[in-house]
């Protein structure tokens, strides 16, 4: 098989279905630490940048950064995923991340915005593995369950992703005591719980799921095998048509999403909020993105790709009408506002990351989930780096409705690809 490294010998092959349910819970272990590391940064990467430049038009860049610095990790951790498995691939990752953890608190102590800047580029690395991570979850599912295998990975970063921004102020506690800026102490948590996900991934991830996954399509090539693995597509007529609605899908909902939420935080402290209220409202977003998962991944089965990507540019609409309307003292709307866009990300990648596994064949799966991402991740730092200058240029209201009504291209472009099937 072309592009993929030896997967060994066929002779003695585990039993998918019973590897699977093994795989899922490594998986789900790894996602609940790197959702802390994930949310831990996001919480404050802005705030830190504001504070160390002085300016509201640049903070924005943080985002930015980890998520351009995604990109570039996305095809890194893509590319050893297809050769050597998923399992160096993902804790190769996530290490990254924990030393782009490490630059940040580093550049906080010696106020280096410079530093700052590429540690947090580094850190990106971090982002972009936690979301391949749910590709991992996909490899040995039957194709009528694929979206609920991937919601089952997705909604483990809940536990971490709700916990992490809710420290962002006993971190920081600790980061005053060992004398570094308070704004640094969700980066040791973030660095410490990106760590602790490579460390369970390179330890327990056995057998690799897309290793796997290709021994037994070898195997069923020679006749050797009769147990059903998910190695074949859904839907094989979608062709380059799916890929690039999947992607699509995706790239409107990150753009949308990382533009809107990287400068809530920022609104708030503007309007007198402190850390632990602006952690509150990423932590409920945060949520919103990744509880919805197992619920979402049925609605995908059950209901099909097309009516939830649909579905999720109306939802984040509504996210963007409610944000802009809410006045800038009212936590509880500006929750509700970020829990309405964390819900329609999570019906654009649920939704998405199943159209593209459907599409794209086991033997290119993993480079090209690893491309799309990259395109995921250029959104993400799109959105990142122009909210900043949007707000500062206009207002945060504009920035919200904006990103509302661009959602809205999703209908057209789902429209599109169902008239053509």
């Amino acid at each position: 098989m072309t592009g993929t490294a030896p997967v060994g010998t066929t002779a003695s092959i585990p039993d998918p279905t019973q590897a699977q349910r093994r795989i899922l819970r490594v998986l789900v272990a790894s996602q609940i630490l790197s959702g802390a590391g994930l949310a831990a940064g996001v919480t404050v990467g802005a705030l830190l940048a504001q504070d160390m430049l002085g300016s509201t038009s640049l903070a924005g860049l943080p985002s930015a950064l980890f998520t351009a610095g995604s990109a570039l990790a996305a095809v890194a951790v893509g590319r050893i995923s297809q050769a050597r498995g998923r399992r160096p691939g993902l804790a190769t990752g996530y290490l990254t991340g924990a030393i782009g953890s490490a630059g940040v608190i580093a550049a906080a102590i010696l106020d280096n915005p410079v530093l700052l800047f590429i540690a947090l580029f580094v850190y990106g690395a971090g982002t972009a593995t936690n979301l391949q991570a749910r590709y991992a979850g996909a490899d040995l599912a039957a194709p009528g369950h694929r979206a609920r295998a991937v919601s089952t990975v997705l909604v483990a970063t809940t536990l971490g992703g709700v916990a992490g921004p809710n420290l962002a102020a006993p971190t920081g506690v600790l980061a005053e005591t060992l004398g570094m800026p308070d704004l640094a102490g969700p980066f040791i948590l973030s660095g410490a719980a990106y760590a602790l996900a490579a460390l369970v991934l390179a330890l327990w991830l056995r057998p690799d799921p897309l290793l796997l996954a290709h021994t037994i399509a070898e195997s069923k090539d020679t006749g050797a095998a009769t147990a059903p693995a998910a190695t074949g597509s859904a839907d094989t007529n979608g062709g380059r048509g799916g890929v690039v609605l999947g992607a699509l899908v995706m790239v409107l909902t990150q753009l949308v999403m990382v533009a809107i939420m990287t400068m809530t935080p920022v609104h708030m402290h503007d309007h007198g909020h402190g850390t632990a209220a602006s952690g509150l409202v990423i932590a409920i977003h945060i949520g919103a993105m990744y509880l919805p998962s197992p619920l979402t991944g049925w609605l995908v089965d059950r209901y099909g790709r097309m009516k939830i990507a649909a579905s999720s540019g109306i939802t984040l609409l509504g996210a963007g009408i409610l944000a802009a309307a809410a006045p800038g003292d009212s936590v509880a709307l500006l929750a509700l506002a970020l829990a309405l866009l964390g819900l329609g990300w999570n019906f654009g990648l649920v939704s998405g990351t199943a159209i593209i596994t459907d599409t794209v064949p086991l033997a290119t799966r993993a480079k090209t989930q690893g491309t799309v991402d990259v395109s995921i991740a250029i959104a993400g730092a799109t959105g990142g780096m122009a909210s900043g200058i949007m707000v500062a240029a206009t207002s945060y209201p504009a920035l919200a409705l904006t990103g509302g009504i661009l959602s809205l291209a999703l209908l057209p472009a789902v429209a599109a690809t169902a008239y053509r099937r």
